[in-house]
């Protein structure tokens, strides 16, 4: 599988990610019209849960499916992946 091929977690994390940058857009109005700080940071921490679940779910499928797990390249990938969970 090539670097750019499409997986099947890719939709569901697109779609995640496009769900994120509505919410961004309205935390922004929501900045805008002067709400209040208590609103505006618990719909930051939606979205920065939101995010954290598309990059798990993206960095998992990688592991499962594009690491071979044969050789030192592959497991150097891996810890370098898994800093970033």
């Amino acid at each position: 599988m090539t670097e750019t091929a499409l997986h099947r977690s890719h939709p569901d994390i697109i779609n995640r990610l496009k769900r994120a940058e509505g919410h961004l857009r309205s935390i922004i109005a929501m900045l805008e019209a002067g709400k209040p700080c208590a609103e505006i940071a618990n719909q930051l921490k939606a979205v920065e849960n939101a995010i954290t679940a598309a990059k798990r779910t993206l960095i998992h499928d990688h592991i499962d499916h594009c690491l071979g797990l044969g050789g030192e390249d592959e497991l150097a990938e891996l810890r370098a992946m898994a800093r970033l969970l």
